[in-house]
């Protein structure tokens, strides 16, 4: 081809990839300024770079060219992947992960430079190319641990510009030229083989609409399996939700024909092309036979057509994105599909079905209007009359709580998963929960699982509720969030607060909502109905946050939305609720802990901190958090303005999803403070594996046994090990308020009820002296 018509043809086909490339690089760069988590929108849109390289790679002319697109796009992948899950990944690992992309591209550049400097050809580009990758290594490095979202958005960036690039200057096809090399590639001039080629190429040809048929039937089946499993509203998380796991089995297949099952064969392909030789000529030079004797030249023969078949499948998809969709998907939707019906065998649900890739796509979503929709809830619910914004607002009152004798309250957390893992906890908490002295029970985070949708009350809230006879208040964890609040609104807001908050929320969105006025109604008329069937008391809040007072204790319970912060009217409540209760008990329930798995996690979360130093200056010394699936105890000792105390940190999440085994497997040594305990302890957590743990698991669990699960960690490898089947280390919190001692005690229960020492690990000293490990655990903060 001329250098006139190589031009013509880059300048034809190339500016849509390389046009879109180049805005998802300007995008990248700028994710800190717009992206409530630049780390996720980078990986996301790096992503779709992967999927623009790929469909480029389809049209390069030669190998070479392909085999560096197809390695530029796992680089990219690489990144990607490590965007995506830096709140798992190890500290220590994240700038090296970041960096590792690049320095993989730099090295390939220096490589190829030092090719084509030995032979003559231009080196430049490539000598270029490697050393601004070996500078943003450099960079990443330097600073990832001091600017992390910024670091993120210039490597995605970068790694954007670089796709650009790539497909800017490589030699392709259009998908107008007729490629006729798969004959050529098996290196024999033989008329019988053009036929059979020009046979099979019709014949796939005629095959597409059949094709395309029994795609879109799997596609439908799919659909179905989805919709059976997660259930079908007409709100528009009901309808989005299946088809965003049927995206993601879309997107499972692709990448499964394109980065496994291509490549394999491809690879095998390669290493037989000599057989494959002398298949063709055994075929077309042996005498016709007939009989027995036929059938080994026939078999042979299958097989060369098969794999000839398999290559006229490739080129066609080479120079055609739709093409390359169709076959991608006829090459791996029948394996996504085996996948899509075993995957809840494999113990992976949270991580690896698509169906749960829905609750990260509205986690996204919510995490960007939390506080707008939080806002605008208080701001009409207050003007309504309902409630007000100083010291006194939100307030909740349980029946027969006069505060001037001893009372107790159940917290528990992070509860609705639905399964045998929330089950099982049930007969311990109505237990505790009928005691006398119990007057209610809160829900500290994450009340209905996946997506905290009105249609999943009943069977992960009502249900497992029936029985708890004491009024349940709750404060919402990140996965309630993502249907808006809908459902948690109408079942624990008050009637006339619900349609209010309901409202504004969809006001607040510019009116943009499949929620009507009707189905605000339906919402709340649904509640009611399950409340009087159940038999739970709800329904007497204003908001997702709450206080409740008595002459010498104040509760405060707030609602720390998605990425743990709290809207400005929220703070204005809770900085005028705290300064009217100042000289009580107080505690503070939080939808996010302040330390978690031995860690600060408030640690560089400016907003965070701030709400714990908060609390802190106004001297709530009891604080507890759901959202980690598991128990934990700190005390921290601080100097305040009074002096040195101690604030007692729970985490309180073991209420009924799967447990987070990250604090069991990888305590850190040591951990940020001196004293504390967790629930399960490691023994009991390792024996659980060990006895449940199948064999093709085993080197997933080696893993992360012997090396920390790294550059990952543990705790995200956590639900792989979530095996439903006793022993279960689910628990809640038993609080005990004492006005005349102005004691408080807490007092941690389990599937079995109360829990001992012995059932925890825990630092030397957390137990109080005279204690045996077979007492009881009670903490008392005076």
């Amino acid at each position: 081809m001329r250098i006139g018509q190589l031009a013509r043809l880059r300048g034809k086909q190339r500016p849509a990839l390389a046009s879109f490339t180049a805005l998802l690089s300007l995008a990248a760069f700028m994710t800190p300024l717009w992206a409530a988590e630049p780390d996720r929108a980078s990986g996301l849109m790096l992503i779709a770079a992967v999927a623009a390289e790929l469909v480029h790679s389809f049209r390069l002319r030669t190998f070479s060219l392909q085999r560096s697109a197809w390695a530029s796009a796992g680089l990219t992948l690489l990144l990607a992947v490590v965007l995506l899950s830096t709140s798992w990944l190890a500290a220590t690992a994240l700038a090296i992960f970041v960096a590792a992309p690049f320095a993989l591209d730099a090295a390939r550049g220096a490589a190829a430079a030092s090719r084509h400097a030995i032979s003559g050809k231009p080196f430049v580009n490539d000598a270029l190319a490697a050393l601004a990758n070996l500078a943003a290594v450099v960079v990443v490095l330097l600073i990832g641990r001091y600017a992390l979202n910024w670091v993120v958005g210039i490597a995605a960036g970068v790694r954007l510009l670089t796709v650009t690039a790539n497909i800017t200057t490589g030699a392709s096809y259009s998908e107008d030229d007729v490629d006729e090399s798969v004959v050529a590639d098996i290196g024999l001039d033989r008329p019988e083989i053009v036929e059979t080629a020009a046979r099979l190429q019709t014949a796939e040809q005629n095959r597409g609409p059949a094709d395309r048929g029994w795609i879109a039937a799997l596609i439908i089946v799919l659909f179905a399996i989805h919709v059976s499993r997660m259930g079908f509203d007409r709100s528009a998380l009901g309808i989005l939700s299946p088809l965003v796991a049927v995206i993601g089995d879309i997107c499972v297949a692709l990448a499964l024909t394109f980065f496994v099952i291509v490549p394999l064969r491809l690879f095998t392909r390669r290493a037989t092309r000599g057989l494959e030789r002398i298949g063709w000529r055994r075929v077309l030079d042996a005498p016709a036979r007939t009989g027995l004797a036929a059938w080994p030249s026939r078999a042979i023969r299958l097989w060369l057509e098969a794999r000839m078949q398999f290559a006229i499948r490739l080129r066609s998809a080479r120079y055609s994105l739709s093409s390359a969709l169709g076959r991608g998907l006829q090459i791996g939707l029948p394996l996504t599909a085996v996948i899509v019906a075993s995957v809840p065998i494999w113990g992976m649900s949270w991580y690896f079905d698509t169906e749960n890739w829905a609750a990260g796509i509205w986690n996204s979503w919510a995490a960007a209007r939390t506080d707008t929709w939080r806002a605008a809830m208080v701001r009409d619910v207050v003007a309504s009359g309902l409630t007000t914004l100083d010291g006194r607002g939100f307030m909740v009152k349980p029946d027969n709580l006069t505060g001037t004798e001893p009372f107790s309250f159940v917290v528990i957390g992070d509860t609705g998963e639905g399964d045998a893992s929330q089950q099982v906890l049930r007969d311990s908490l109505i237990r505790a929960a009928a005691a006398d002295d119990v007057r209610f029970v809160v829900v500290s985070s994450d009340v209905v699982y996946p997506t905290g949708a009105m249609k999943d009350y009943e069977s992960r809230f009502w249900l497992p509720f029936k029985g708890v006879t004491k009024p349940v208040y709750a404060i919402p964890g990140n996965h309630d969030w993502y249907d808006a609040l809908e459902g948690f609104v109408a079942t624990f807001f008050q009637r006339d607060a619900a349609r209010v908050a309901m409202r504004a929320r969809i006001a607040a969105d510019g009116g943009v909502s499949s929620t009507t006025d009707g189905k605000i109604g339906q919402f709340i008329e649904r509640a009611e109905f399950l409340r009087r069937q159940y038999g739970v008391p709800t329904g007497a809040q204003t908001a997702s946050f709450f206080q409740l007072q008595t002459p010498s204790f104040a509760l405060f319970a707030i609602d720390t939305g998605v990425l743990r912060g709290i809207d400005s009217e929220q703070m204005t409540w809770l900085r005028a609720a705290l300064a009217a209760s100042r000289g009580k008990m107080m505690m503070a329930v939080l939808g996010h802990p302040f330390f978690a798995g031995g860690h600060d996690v408030s640690r560089d979360d400016e907003e965070f901190t701030a709400l714990r130093d908060l609390l802190r200056a106004h001297g709530v010394r009891i604080v507890m958090a759901g959202d980690t699936h598991d128990l934990e105890y700190y005390e921290e000792q601080v100097t305040g303005d009074q002096g040195p105390t101690t604030i007692h940190h729970w985490v309180n999440g073991g209420g009924g999803a799967y447990l987070s085994f990250g604090s069991a497997l990888a305590w850190p040594s040591p951990p940020d403070l001196a004293q504390w305990a967790y629930y399960p302890n490691q023994r009991d957590v390792v024996d659980k594996i060990r006895t449940n743990t199948p064999w093709w698991k085993w080197p997933a669990w080696v893993w992360t046994d012997k090396f920390g699960a790294w550059p990952s960690s543990a705790e995200w490898l956590s639900a792989m090990f979530d095996y439903n089947v006793a022993p279960f280390f689910q628990s809640f919190v038993v609080v005990t308020v004492d006005p005349a001692g102005r004691r408080i005690t807490l007092r941690p229960w389990g599937v079995n009820g109360p829990l001992t020492w012995k059932d925890f690990d825990r630092s030397p000293s957390v137990v109080p002296a005279g204690a045996s490990l077979d007492d009881v655990v009670e903490w008392v903060v005076r």
